[in-house]
């Protein structure tokens, strides 16, 4: 039989099994009152609504259904979340219920779900892995004793934009923050650089980080019907396991080559980074951490982090440029809190209102996961007087909740200035703002994402002055963006460097 033939028949089956439920299901609902949302088709309920910009169509879709809508994405019935208030609820209120994780088809390569920290379920062992987290990767104590390994690499982004400068060469703003992101992240976990500015190795790691996140984020049928997932007729499934394959075995090569430099006898060479303290728990006698939980950790890590991180970086540089007025203010602040040809260290962070509040109003327009890691339900509960049923996907449009008018005064306008009268920050505290999510399941990388974030863009505006490559104009730049499981800008941001 071939795959058409059993495609075909396979939607007969799906159209019967709707119809059957219709039938039967009305009962058991009809004393529950349902969010609404725009009638699903059949067999593929609402499917075609969400367009080539999930995140904008869905967020269109909120002003006419409201701040809590009901979906039904193929077999998967999905409750979207456009307001704080109702956040609140799901991610704070009832944070134990919707713990758990939807997990898209193409995430299960390798067992991914199984052993990550971020797609498993709540459990003793999610419970371990969070705490090593806390405590011997994202620490105040930790970050700090690694500060001089980031540093490094900041450094390094600034000779190479020198040299840039000195030849009136446009830099990719992107590709830059990528690489700086890249070793700056590589160099706290594994005391070693994994790109150069001159090479294509940031390339590779690019596409495969990339490649991730777009299969992670773009429609799968599989996920709709999951009687099609042997089939993976995208091929989305092939392609994730080649992905994670690839880096799995480079971070495996890692952990072999350092587990034996600690058997040898020179303990001098021990590094003392994030994967020596991982190795430590790992050998400790009965522990709940293995080796695969520590490879997919740093794939949790590697491809949430760099990736989240070198983008918001690039869309503050692109909002500031595009906002010469803030731009010019921030640099100010840089130039009067700092003293001339002082490095930029870490603890300078605090002393920079200003810059903090630009980081706050880019992950307000530009939410690196614009609706984050998606939750679900685990037992039928009612929520705002609306009954979500078991196992509903749970999707908290962060995107739409930057933009609303009603939260935000001029939201498509970028103004920094609304943070500094404000206490609203992103760690989880304030549901106006929270790309890095809430509650228990908040990310555990955001004290590493939040330092690195402010050290790059404070180092990039300190010691240089900017204009656009090309000719363009403030007003003619491109600010479209490119959908996957993070926002990318379409158009790279090119730019010039300018001794100042």
């Amino acid at each position: 039989m071939d795959n058409l033939t059993l495609l075909l028949i396979s939607l007969v089956l799906l159209a019967s099994i709707h119809v059957l439920i219709s039938i039967f299901g009305r009962k058991s609902t009809k004393s529950h009152k349902q969010a609404p949302g725009p009638r699903p088709f059949p067999i593929i309920g609402n499917i075609l609504e969400l367009g080539n910009k999930p995140h904008e169509a869905l967020a269109k879709l909120s002003q006419t259904y409201g701040p809590i809508m009901s979906l039904k994405l193929g077999n998967i019935t999905t409750i979207v979340i456009s307001s704080p208030q109702i956040a609140k609820e799901v991610l704070h209120k009832h944070d134990q219920i919707f713990a758990n994780r939807t997990v898209p088809d193409t995430l299960q390569a390798h067992d991914h779900h199984i052993l990550s920290v971020v797609w498993m379920p709540p459990s003793s062992q999610w419970r371990t892995l969070r705490r090593v987290c806390a405590t011997k990767v994202f620490s105040s104590e930790k970050l700090d004793s690694t500060q001089f390994l980031r540093q490094r690499k900041v450094q390094d982004l600034m000779d190479h934009v020198k040299e840039s400068c000195k030849k009136g060469e446009a830099l990719d703003i992107g590709e830059a923050s990528f690489v700086t992101v890249l070793n700056s992240i590589s160099n706290t976990f594994f005391s070693m650089d994994l790109a150069h500015f001159t090479s294509d190795k940031s390339q590779e790691f690019k596409d495969i980080i990339w490649g991730i996140m777009e299969e992670a984020g773009r429609p799968n049928v599989v996920d709709f019907f999951p009687i099609f997932r042997l089939l993976d007729p995208q091929g989305a499934s092939t392609r994730m396991k080649n992905y994670f394959g690839e880096l799995i075995a480079f971070f495996d090569g890692l952990i072999e080559e350092r587990l034996r430099l600690r058997a040898s006898e020179n303990e001098s060479k021990a590094c003392n980074d994030v994967l020596d303290s991982l190795l430590e728990v790992m050998q400790e006698e009965n522990s709940q951490v293995s080796r695969p939980h520590v490879l997919h950790l740093f794939l949790d890590l590697f491809v949430a982090g760099i990736d989240t991180t070198s983008s918001t970086i690039e869309w503050a540089m692109t909002e500031l440029l595009r906002n010469p007025e803030k731009l010019d203010k921030v640099t100010k602040e840089l130039q009067q809190v700092l003293v001339k040809g002082e490095q930029l260290e870490e603890s300078n962070i605090s002393k920079l209102p200003f810059l903090r509040a630009v980081v706050k109003e880019t992950l307000r327009l530009h939410p690196p996961i614009p609706f984050l890691v998606p939750h679900k339900s685990e037992v039928d509960v009612e929520l705002c007087g609306y009954m979500v049923p078991k196992s509903a996907q749970i999707l908290v449009n962060v995107w739409a909740m930057g933009r609303d008018s009603s939260i935000w005064t001029n939201p498509n306008e970028f103004m920094p200035e609304r943070f500094l009268k404000s206490e609203i920050d992103f760690k989880g505290q304030y549901l106006e703002l929270i790309p890095f999510g809430a509650g228990r399941r908040i990310c555990p990388g955001l004290p590493l994402a939040s330092r690195t974030v402010h050290i790059v863009l404070a180092s990039l505006l300190y010691s240089y002055g900017w204009k656009l490559a090309d000719g363009v104009k403030a007003e003619e730049m491109d600010m479209s963006e490119k959908y996957g499981i993070t926002l990318h800008k379409t158009k790279p941001l090119q730019v010039i460097p300018i001794q100042t």
